[in-house]
């Protein structure tokens, strides 16, 4: 399974932030919000992983990663010239997947609780595997139907009159026929390649699972300034209570066991004083 993170997008809901680089850089408590996706895969067990975002913001990614064997990862990086649709994401990718299975993760999504249901989805997908968030805004959101026996029966992009509450988050787990897939599709009334035609095409093929999310899982959909404050204090909280650091990257690398504990003494030593380095150093000290 290969892990693809799009990071694109205009972010003009986040102007005039977003005129000087792309909100997955902006400031999520104590680390840029692409951390956060990035954890999810990294946690997932996933080590291949590539960044589409814009020419402009790909050499920010690059110093922040590398090509991100330093925390046992192998990553790639390439241009979306323009925001033509998550579903491109397979077709620029189309090199990097090869013949592998593939999730992809956008760079403004976070999760966060108990995340079985992502993994069990990663080991057990057959054909395609996305997800269902109870909202009180489902206009918003891809919304999926479910019948009675909570089979899903229908997908749409934001409905005017959503058929129910159920919002499909940004992570989707697919075979290696998402390439073909995404190839084949024509671009919808706002020009892109959507996601969802994806997930519909899956869904005639009767290859689409559709996972409900429960209870005590938050999925933040940071698009906007409030959802941007929200998840720095949630976040802020949180580690303030258990001084536990989340989507610390580094850390997540050593105990998945992508590095050792010399490769981590070493990624440590290289990190200038601060608080996020004494955190690591704590982490080291207590193995």
């Amino acid at each position: 399974m290969k892990g693809i993170i799009l990071a694109g997008g205009a972010g003009t809901r986040l102007y005039p932030i977003s005129k000087i680089y792309s909100k997955q850089l902006t400031l999520i408590y104590d680390k840029p919000l692409i951390y956060y996706p990035l954890s999810i895969l990294m946690l997932s067990g996933i080590k291949e992983i590539l960044i589409i975002s814009n020419d402009e913001t790909i050499p920010h990614y690059k110093k922040l990663f590398g090509d991100g064997s330093h925390v046992g990862l192998k990553i790639e990086y390439i241009v979306q010239k323009a925001p033509n649709g998550i579903a491109e994401s397979f077709i620029l990718g189309d090199k990097f997947i090869g013949k592998d299975n593939v999730s992809l993760i956008l760079g403004d999504n976070i999760f966060y609780g108990k995340l079985d249901f992502i993994y069990n989805a990663i080991k057990n997908n057959e054909g395609a595997t996305i997800f269902g968030y109870r909202v009180n805004d489902p206009e918003r959101y891809g919304i999926v139907e479910f019948d009675e026996n909570g089979k899903a029966i229908s997908l749409e992009e934001k409905p005017k009159v959503p058929k129910s509450n159920f919002a499909v988050p940004g992570f989707y787990v697919y075979n290696n026929e998402v390439v073909n897939i995404s190839k084949n599709l024509k671009p919808s009334a706002r020009g892109e390649l959507e996601i969802t035609d994806v997930n519909i095409e899956y869904l005639k093929r009767g290859k689409l699972k559709v996972e409900k999310i429960g209870r005590g899982v938050a999925w933040l959909d940071t698009g906007t300034p409030e959802s941007l404050l929200q998840a720095s204090n949630f976040f802020g909280v949180i580690e303030d209570r258990q001084g536990l650091k989340v989507a610390c990257i580094e850390e997540i690398a050593f105990y998945m066991d992508f590095i050792n504990k010399e490769q981590f003494e070493k990624v440590i030593s290289q990190i200038p004083k601060s608080l996020y380095r004494d955190y690591l150093e704590k982490v080291l000290k207590n193995d």
